[in-house]
């Protein structure tokens, strides 16, 4: 319906002059400065008092004047202001309808005119062209409007807007106005995106004016998807992609053709040809990328046939590639996007089965048998609890029946190359598993999903039951032994199985509590953890069900029932042993024979530490420190033996043997080059070479080769046939040969595996002595730990090592210097042990002194320093005020009767003589810091050498460590004096 508008005398070319009251308001011209204002808040409440401003005064001039400013405005250099002074327009032509839209429109032209602006203002004038026609759409009363067609033609072609405007109308309006001006870009809908966007967002609009006869004589087809037109589609996609590269979404204008296809029932069409045979066929990049968002923004709108088709696809296929390859870094990663997308599905799809669709066909996208997507995908909690149980069911069901031909698996081209048939489907099936195992416990460790207790608990049997057990007959009571495995677990799994249930205990252990649905709950009360809607303790419900297993082992076999009888059989010694304590024991010869409880518990732990959990590890630690009173110099024995560096000598004297033979290996891409080099040369082995003459002479080759060597003559002794039958045996003998090349190679990897295996474990093990230490400190048997802990800190820090190495090296060296040497609590009560103690402190002197590394001198140094600690004993218990003064009198008498101030003399003279030495001024310094007793024995020495000393450096040496020693040396007299009288009284 078309209404003819009064036209208000807006004056365009006449130039407005604030005289009079205009002039003086001050108020009226602080609304368009306000407009300008980078604060939204601000401009809304400007555009609010405009109109109300103009509607109360109702001045011609003023109103004049606003829209003056206002159309000014639309091309302002401040990106904040533009907005603002587009809406203010907008309010207000629709608050004053008598002003007409053409005479608004008209002077948007004349002020932002593109033909006659500077060439410096054509970027300020198109925001002006832009923004005028936003104000009008937003005054909302261009589809009460009918307008000329000659005035919005090329102003529509300058600015690019019409689709904003086809939003806007009415299809009245876009029939006797727009169509006919629109012609042109409608036609050469398949030349740009722009184009192509606008008829995509008239048909949707207007089906009834653009109808199939309509489309016929525009595009020359009745429908826009069609195999005519697909190439056209698909080049204008591409020119999209490129649009967006920077801005990394999905044009409008595919999204819309996605949907077009899915009203046109050509959906198949236009995924087939247009997507996957023409924007994939692209190099990767945007076109790809592309099409990876059009997947996730399509799955919302697809029936569940189309799912299924679009998510076992070649599209998502290129997107697992994508993703495997951009774990590197600096790779550009679309995941995050494709999350957002399945999360935002199924956060809003109410569907089980649609649901369902999704995350089986994502998880069936698998590198070599192990999903694309990660074992803690977030999208699971937003699935309903039916598409939820119908998802676990087929987690288990695919580790119980690996079924790799209906997973969507690809490869990339370096693991194409190191494919090897059997190998290659056991690996998959292994890494298949894991992931599984991963994602069921992901789901129990989500408090966010939507699960019930029921299915929890299944979940965690399942897992419990195959890291432990084995099913012989199938049980009724026993689920899990009602479906067999079709390919068995292997030593891996079971690992992953292990691992993944000590950490689903941890999990079930902070399990909130399901929401109590009676009306007596407290709405805001604090539920308990770890525990069933019924109040039952989710580790309690497993261990019932571990009972059942262990009273059936019929149906159920387990391998750790030797470790738990052993277990149990330490625990009732144990008891039994405190129950005896206060009976006289009698010796019994069998029972002298066994073990230990604690050297039994101890052999246990050690054997668990093998495994690769970080949760066993833990628990060790934890079971070790509660043991800890009880440990024995049998046990402390065992755990040091892990750490004897005996084999690793051996070993190491292995590799220095044969290491010429790994100079000539190098990597495995030259070995091959370098041993052919070696053939020429005849650097072969002896054996080979027996090989080759034996087939050579077997030919007859051999003597011909000779007979012509002799002769000189260039006569072939051979025919073909003879010729065949050589080359058929040097072929068979050269493959053994490097089948046994590559033996040897495999060997040395597998070697080296294992070293890093024992590293691994040893590490593992010092776990358990740095718990000793820290809850054992005051015990005689840490003395013990001084020497192994100081040969492996020698024996690492004098070889060349990794950084697993470098890591066990560190390790050790914490423990013993921050851990035992300056510790607070330390052995003070050695009793008989002093001769025993002074042997190992002249021995860790000796060693000092003759060590060429400095930095290891000084930990054999730090030791010298702990053993005379030990030896100077517990302080006796005097008054606060003498407590010291005695201690010091005691440890000097100590001292002399065990005289380490000789060794200490010794090796201070070997400092002081010697220029290079591995004794440092600062060992000396903090000797006679924490003993200044030591001071008054070593004086001789000193004045010796500060009466022989000539050189400067002797010199320097004598004077640094004594200082700040001279009062404590003068107090030695007096405290030998007080002890004398406390003796004679």
């Amino acid at each position: 319906m078309s209404v003819e508008m009064v036209e208000v005398s807006v004056k365009a070319a006449v130039p407005v002059r604030p005289t009079g009251v205009l002039q003086q308001n001050r108020v009226f011209l602080d609304f368009f400065w306000d407009l300008a204002k980078p604060d939204q808040e601000v401009r809304l409440k400007a555009i609010e008092d405009l109109i109300k401003y103009l509607k109360t005064n109702n001045k011609a001039d003023e109103l004049e004047y606003t829209f003056k400013r206002l159309v000014d405005g639309l091309a302002h250099i401040r990106e904040a202001a533009r907005p603002g002074f587009s809406l203010a327009l907008g309010q207000v032509l629709s608050a004053f309808e008598d002003v007409s839209l053409q005479s608004v429109l008209k002077r948007i032209k004349e002020k932002h005119n593109l033909q006659t602006v500077k060439k410096k203002l054509v970027r300020s004038a198109l925001f002006g062209n832009l923004f005028g026609v936003l104000a009008l759409h937003q005054s909302g009363r261009i589809s009460t409007v009918s307008i000329k067609t000659n005035l919005w033609t090329p102003f529509l072609s300058k600015t690019n807007s019409c689709v904003c405007l086809v939003r806007q109308i009415s299809e009245e309006v876009f029939e006797e106005v727009l169509l006919s001006a629109l012609q042109t870009d409608l036609a050469s809908a398949f030349s740009t995106p722009e184009q192509l966007q606008l008829l995509l967002v008239a048909l949707q609009r207007f089906p009834q004016t653009l109808k199939p006869k309509k489309l016929k004589k525009l595009l020359g087809s009745t429908t826009i998807i069609n195999a005519d037109n697909i190439p056209k589609l698909t080049e204008v996609m591409k020119m999209a992609a490129q649009s967006v590269k920077k801005e990394r979404v999905l044009p409008t204008v595919v999204l819309d053709l996605l949907k077009l296809s899915l009203k046109e029932d050509s959906f198949q069409l236009f995924w087939n040809n247009a997507i996957i045979n023409g924007m994939l066929k692209e190099q990767p990049g945007p076109a790809h990328y592309l099409s990876f968002r059009l997947l996730g923004s399509a799955l919302p709108l697809l029936s569940i046939a189309q799912l299924k088709a679009v998510l076992s696809g070649e599209v998502i296929t290129l997107y697992g590639e994508h993703v495997v390859s951009a774990q590197k870094p600096d790779r550009f990663k679309l995941a995050p996007e494709m999350d957002t997308y399945v999360s935002d599905f199924l956060q809003a799809c109410q569907d089980p089965d649609k649901q369902l669709a999704v995350m089986v066909g994502f998880s069936s996208l698998t590198n070599q048998g192990y999903p694309v997507v990660p074992s803690v995908w977030r999208v699971v909690q937003h699935l309903q609890p039916a598409a939820l149980q119908h998802y676990v069911e087929w987690l288990k069901k695919m580790f119980l029946q690996p079924e790799l031909d209906k997973l969507l698996d690809f490869s990339t081209r370096k693991q194409k190359d190191n494919q090897e048939g059997k190998e290659q489907k056991e690996n998959s099936i292994f890494r298949l598993r894991k992931w599984i195992v991963a994602r069921l416990s992901s789901i129990i460790d989500n408090h966010q999903v939507k699960r019930q207790e029921d299915l929890i608990m299944d979940m965690a049997r399942f897992v419990f039951f195959h890291a432990f057990f084995s099913a012989k007959k199938a049980s009724a009571d026993i689920p899990e032994t009602m479906e067999k495995l079709s390919i068995p677990l292997d030593d891996r799994t079971r690992g992953v199985l292990i691992n993944s249930f000590f950490g689903l205990l941890l999990s079930m252990h902070h399990l909130p509590q399901t929401e109590d649905s009676s009306e007596d709950a407290a709405i805001n009360q604090k539920r308990p953890l770890g525990v069933t809607a019924d109040g039952t303790m989710w580790i309690y419900q497993l261990v019932q069900y571990a009972q059942v297993l262990l009273s059936q082992p019929k149906h159920a076999q387990s391998k750790l029932l030797d470790i738990m009888k052993d277990l149990q059989s330490c625990v009732d010694k144990a008891q039994e042993k405190k129950a005896k304590k206060k009976k006289k024991k009698t010796a019994v010869t069998d029972q002298e024979e066994e073990p230990e409880w604690v050297e039994v518990m101890v052999d246990i732990l050690l054997s668990l530490l093998s495994q690769p959990s970080r949760h066993i590890r833990q628990v060790c630690k934890t079971v070790f420190s509660s043991i800890c009173p009880n440990v024995t110099a049998a046990a402390l024995t065992a755990i040091l033996d892990v750490n004897d560096e005996d084999e690793d000598d051996k070993d190491k004297d292995e590799d220095d043997e044969d290491g010429d033979e790994d100079d000539e290996d190098g990597d495995d891409d030259e070995a091959m080059e370098e041993e052919e080099e070696a053939m020429e040369e005849g650097e072969v082995d002896q054996s080979f070479r027996l090989e080759l003459m034996k087939v050579l002479q077997q030919q007859n080759a051999l003597v011909g080769f000779q007979a012509t060597e002799e002769d000189g003559s260039d006569d072939e002794d051979l025919d073909d046939e003879a010729m065949m039958e050589l080359d058929k045996s040097l072929a068979a003998l050269f493959s053994e040969q490097k089948k046994k090349t590559q033996a040897k190679k495999d060997e040395k990897t597998k070697i080296q595996k294992e070293k890093t295996l024992v590293r691994d474990f040893k590490i593992k093990v010092l776990d358990l002595v740095e718990v000793f230490v820290a809850r054992q400190a005051g015990s005689p048997l840490v003395l013990g730990l001084v020497e192994p802990l100081l040969n492996i800190i020698d024996q690492g820090m004098s070889s060349d090592s990794d950084q697993q190495e470098q890591d066990f090296l560190r390790r050790a060296a914490d423990i013993f210097r921050n851990q035992l040497c300056r510790s607070k609590v330390y052995c003070r009560t050695v009793g008989d042990r002093q001769g025993e103690l002074h042997d190992l402190l002249d021995k860790l002197m000796t060693k000092t002194q003759k060590l060429s590394d400095s930095s290891v001198s000084l930990y054999y140094f730090s030791a010298s320093l702990y053993v005379v600690k030990v030896l100077r004993g517990a302080p006796p218990a005097e008054t606060k005020d003498d407590k010291a003064e005695a201690t010091d009198v005691c440890f000097f008498h100590t001292l002399i009767n065990l005289s380490p101030d000789k060794i200490i003399s010794k090796a201070l003279s070997s400092f002081l003589s010697k220029r290079k030495s591995p004794l440092t001024t600062q060992m000396f310094t903090d000797l006679f810091n924490r003993f200044p007793v030591l001071c008054v024995n070593l004086l001789d020495a000193v004045t010796q050498h500060i009466t022989s000393a000539v050189r400067v450096h002797q010199q320097v040496k004598i004077y640094h460590p004594f200082p700040q020693q001279e009062p404590l040396i003068r107090r030695i007299p007096d405290l030998q004096l007080r002890e004398k009288k406390k003796k004679r009284n």
